[in-house]
């Protein structure tokens, strides 16, 4: 698919953002070799499995170097998918300086976070804090875009959600044996792609340059910003733990950029709304992985409250079915 047909969306993955928040074309009905429900599913896997990623690669690395790792590695894939398309990264003062900005709310701040909320909290709360962000971007969205009006069933949604997020925290407890710090980093982490979007929203959308050069200049831009900070924050490690180091290749090469190709497949395919059901398998994946793997431990309240979390998101994503008229008897 050329870059000239791909859909005009942000350079944002579609995975949790609110539908709707950007127009699109209508899905290119085109035959693929693989059937999409697989992309779908390998799609899944992948994000789900970025989390236990991160807890790997912060065993061996700070998380400033995984973030740096994870976003060069996911910048050389983009980089040579733009050259196989023949594709050109984006030209203008003010859409590098709008790109700028969304690199770092959308992957220079919430990779960074993640990474280091992971050194204190397991892999399956950082997955199961990543869902809400569809109940973070409902909540912005009344307040930031006038065109989303609240619904009963969305506000509802709104509701259901964060008391899935205090059932997950065990706050019945007082949030005992829960790390503080870890997990509001992993909020604001989520709490920083909705703002992100709303960003690019207002300053992006309708841009005439493809989604593929957008996100390849977009992510460019997040390697450049933590080339900056790592080594302000960081020393140069005298060694390099294997294992760790592949865990952040793979979190670049696969989490990132092959990822991002996947969707935008998916998006051209099938819609934002069909691909965008991928939220709801990403903290799935995630525990499974965390407990199956890494051996985290699962209390009751985890699962339970991430089942309410993900009804909410859902509702909040929800759009009002409008009522067809009754079809006028011929005389």
């Amino acid at each position: 698919m050329s870059a000239a047909t791909e859909p005009q969306t942000s350079p944002v993955p579609l995975s949790t953002a609110p539908p709707g928040s950007l127009r699109t074309a209508p899905p290119l009905r085109r035959r693929r070799a693989l059937d999409w429900r697989l992309r779908f599913a390998g799609l899944s896997l992948i994000w789900g499995f970025s989390f236990l990623l991160i807890k790997v690669g912060t065993n061996g690395y700070a998380p400033f170097q995984v973030t740096f790792g994870r976003l060069l590695f996911g910048t050389l894939v983009l980089a040579v998918a733009i050259a196989w398309k023949r594709d050109r990264l984006p030209s203008g003062a003010r859409t590098w300086g709008h790109l700028a900005v969304s690199a770092l709310l959308l992957n220079a701040l919430p990779f960074s976070l993640f990474a280091y909320s992971e050194l204190t909290i397991p892999s399956t709360l950082a997955g199961i804090c990543n869902a809400t962000s569809p109940l973070w971007g409902m909540a912005l969205s009344l307040v930031a875009l006038s065109e989303d009006r609240p619904t009963r069933r969305r506000v509802a949604g709104l509701g259901l959600g964060f008391l899935g997020v205090l059932t997950v925290l065990g706050a019945w407890q007082g949030f005992h044996g829960l790390d503080a710090a870890g997990t509001a980093m992993a909020l604001l982490a989520s709490l920083s792609y909705p703002i992100g979007w709303i960003y690019i929203r207002r300053t992006l959308a309708g841009s005439s340059h493809s989604n593929l050069s957008l996100t390849g200049a977009q992510l460019l831009l997040a390697t450049a910003q933590l080339a900056v900070v790592t080594p302000l924050f960081t020393t140069l490690p005298t060694h390099f733990p294997l294992v760790p180091l592949l865990a952040i290749i793979a979190l670049g090469t696969l989490g990132t950029g092959l990822a991002l190709l996947i969707q935008y497949g998916l998006v051209a395919e099938v819609g934002p709304t069909t691909a965008q059901m991928v939220t709801y398998f990403i903290p799935v994946i995630a525990t499974a992985a965390g407990v199956a793997i890494l051996g985290e431990s699962l209390a009751w309240s985890t699962p339970v409250g991430a089942v309410i979390v993900l009804v909410g998101a859902a509702l909040t994503q929800s759009r009002p079915t409008r009522p067809t008229k009754p079809a006028r008897p011929k005389p």
